[in-house]
């Protein structure tokens, strides 16, 4: 592992994946920064060794969770979680024109676009939507389209002006940041697993181990396999270290029950603090 690491992330700059991807590159004195064009090419990078970390957006507080970061947790082998970082999430509609009557069509990440519906409808009910990679690459149709508008955050608005700002409030997303060291330590750990067969009580009994045990879990979501039509598999976020003995007791019991189990380790979570370079 590099002294100062390779930190992959969703760019280009301005995106608040870039924004997390700072803070928790902070510890070291000149990391080495990847910007990447999609999620799913920030967590091949760690798979690959081409990056030491990922930091990738995992659930939203109005839109929920991002099934691509899950799904190609799932898939890709060897990979765990270092940290969860929570980021306030502030959304601004940038564009050249001077009224919202102006704008003729919106562009931004779908995740903005989701976390911003209610606005959109109630101030653009006519104006289409126009997804992106990333909201840093929605202000570069802005600059280049007359009548085009972009969400995204204040700092990636640049020289543009910001015509809009509170598109949506209370709006948090949690970020991983993945790595290929497993941790047994922290305050949640995250598991994926899926169960031998479709039937009655199958995921009862899987489930029920944690229950025995005291063990409250913070998340469940089920996900396609994509390998047959009602084939799932089911990420889990339980609140605890797999190095205490319970959960231990609990995920070697859990063992049992699952066709496929992938421990992602445990780790601690944590508000991100915008440094004032960053803030702008």
């Amino acid at each position: 592992m590099f002294a100062d690491p390779r930190i992959a992330y969703l760019g280009p700059t301005g995106t608040n994946s870039e924004t997390v991807a700072h803070r928790f590159g902070e510890r070291w004195d000149r990391p080495q920064w990847l910007p990447t064009s999609t999620i799913a090419q920030v967590l091949h990078s760690v798979a690959q060794g081409e990056a030491d970390y990922g930091v990738v957006p995992v659930e939203n507080s109005l839109e929920g969770s991002v099934t691509t970061t899950l799904d190609l947790l799932w898939r890709l082998p060897d990979l765990y979680i270092q940290q969860g970082l929570i980021l306030p999430i502030a959304h601004v509609l940038i564009s050249h024109c001077t009224e919202l009557k102006q704008v003729q069509r919106v562009y931004s990440h779908p995740q903005a676009l989701g976390q911003c519906q209610y606005w959109l409808e109630e101030h653009l009910p006519h104006v289409p939507w126009l997804p992106t990679r990333s909201t840093s690459e929605a202000v570069q149709y802005v600059q280049q389209e007359a009548g085009a508008a972009a969400i995204a955050s204040p700092r990636a608005a640049g020289d543009v002006p910001i015509l809009a700002v509170d598109l949506a409030a209370d709006n948090l997303t949690r970020f991983w940041v993945i790595g290929t060291n497993a941790h047994r330590q922290g305050s949640h750990t995250t598991l994926a697993f899926s169960v031998p067969e479709n039937a009655p009580g199958a995921l009862v009994r899987a489930l029920a181990h944690f229950a025995q045990a005291g063990i409250n879990l913070s998340r469940i979501e089920s996900r396609p396999t994509r390998r047959s039509l009602g084939e799932y598999f089911f990420s889990v976020d339980l609140e605890g270290a797999q190095c205490q003995p319970r959960i231990a007791q609990a995920l070697a019991a859990l063992a049992q029950e699952t066709s496929c189990l992938r421990n992602y380790g445990s780790y601690t979570i944590a508000p991100v603090e915008i440094p004032a370079a960053l803030a702008e």
